[in-house]
């Protein structure tokens, strides 16, 4: 009874092991869709806020258009 106990643990134990494996992937996963969502989405939003200013200025003044 002994021996089935400890050889039950042990596949439990590579069990485990495969999981922890498959969780540190998925986080990983997760991990580098964030820092791929912030680069696409979020630094433009940012950059937006310094450029479109200077845009609207450009167009809404007739001297800078030449008119």
């Amino acid at each position: 009874m002994d021996a089935d106990l400890i050889k039950k643990l042990e596949e439990q134990e590579k069990k485990i092991d495969q999981i922890y494996i498959s969780v540190e992937k998925t986080r990983k996963y997760f991990q580098w869709t964030l820092y791929i969502t912030i680069a696409l989405f979020v630094l433009p939003l940012i950059t937006m806020i310094f450029v479109l200013p200077s845009f609207l200025s450009i167009y809404t003044n007739p001297q800078s258009l030449g008119l």
